[in-house]
């Protein structure tokens, strides 16, 4: 057994692709338990020293919604020294205030593709959250700071079922036109399959919205997470969004969101001979050391592998 896999090349598929990690805000943000801020801290310093340069920080959003992220003052200047982006979650101007307070550079807002996930996440109607992302995109955009629109539901809705492929572009669309200057396609209850996938980024590149600008974040719910990035890649998207050690996906939580695992991800990609920058060693080490201090082990198959090879 090795620990890296063999690389053959396929037809039509990007030479490198930009790792978007989510583990320590979208992972964390769904632990039962809060994770003390120095551990936090410690964790995004250790991703950081697995060549990951993209690793999503923190929410600004009110500690009421998000407990779990309730540090965001204290933790971002504490690994704002970090040679990586390290972007952050806004909600609203007041998010946008706090964190442009403490010189971050890239935020993020967060919309939905269906009424029903806005009314249950943001207490408003699709148009409405465009509305009140307009004044913050615009804000950060007036001090150069680069402006991510994520977009929730983008296959499935669990109150609506399928989502229509227009209904998507019509809001990936408003999201490009008000000056985001990338898309995260969220597959948030996990329900996507590569026909879907293709169908999407097709009406998307018929809509003007290029695949530069497109980033997937794939939820493994049924295990197509993978399959669903091949098939995005194969479109030309070279943005990925992962989870360290699949966090936020854990089967022994109740509150699982199947998060695709970073490790997983680039096993995938090395194999094809696709560059990340990413040392998979390191990434795996790092897991597990989070897994120990969350108390259980990682739901990702490839830092199961790897680390019981280790032992």
């Amino acid at each position: 057994m090795t620990g890296l896999p063999m690389r053959v090349p396929a037809d039509g598929l990007p030479t490198r692709v930009r790792i978007y990690e989510v583990g320590a805000r979208d992972g964390l943000q769904n632990e039962m338990a809060t994770v003390p801020t120095e551990v936090k801290a410690e964790f995004i310093r250790r991703l950081s020293g697995t060549g990951l340069a993209t690793i999503e920080a923190t929410s600004f959003v009110h500690p009421k919604w998000v407990p779990q992220l309730a540090d965001a003052e204290q933790l971002y200047p504490a690994v704002a020294d970090l040679p990586v982006e390290l972007p952050v979650l806004v909600p609203n101007e007041r998010g946008l205030d706090r964190a442009l307070a403490l010189g971050a550079r890239r935020v993020a807002v967060f919309a939905s593709a269906t009424e029903s996930f806005a009314k249950a996440n943001l207490n408003r109607t699709v148009d409405e959250a465009l509305a009140m992302f307009e004044p913050v995109v615009a804000r950060a955009k007036a001090q150069d700071v680069g402006v991510r629109g994520y977009l929730s539901m983008c296959f499935g809705d669990p109150w609506e079922g399928p989502v229509p492929v227009p209904q998507v572009v019509k809001v990936c669309r408003a999201l490009v036109d008000m000056g985001c200057d990338e898309l995260s396609l969220g597959d948030t209850i996990g329900v996507a399959t590569p026909g879907h996938v293709k169908a999407l980024l097709t009406a998307l590149e018929e809509a003007g919205v290029p695949m530069s600008v497109v980033g997937v974040h794939f939820h493994d719910t049924y295990g197509q997470a993978l399959s669903n990035t091949l098939t995005a890649l194969q479109h030309g998207v070279t943005t990925v969004d992962s989870s360290a050690g699949g966090l936020g996906g854990c089967p022994y939580a109740k509150s699982a969101t199947g998060n695709l695992a970073t490790e997983d991800l680039v096993w995938m990609l090395q194999g094809l001979g696709i560059d990340t920058g990413v040392d998979l060693g390191r990434l795996v080490a790092t897991s597990v050391w989070m897994a120990a201090h969350l108390g259980r082990p990682s739901p990702s198959r490839t830092v199961r592998a790897l680390s019981h090879q280790e032992q």
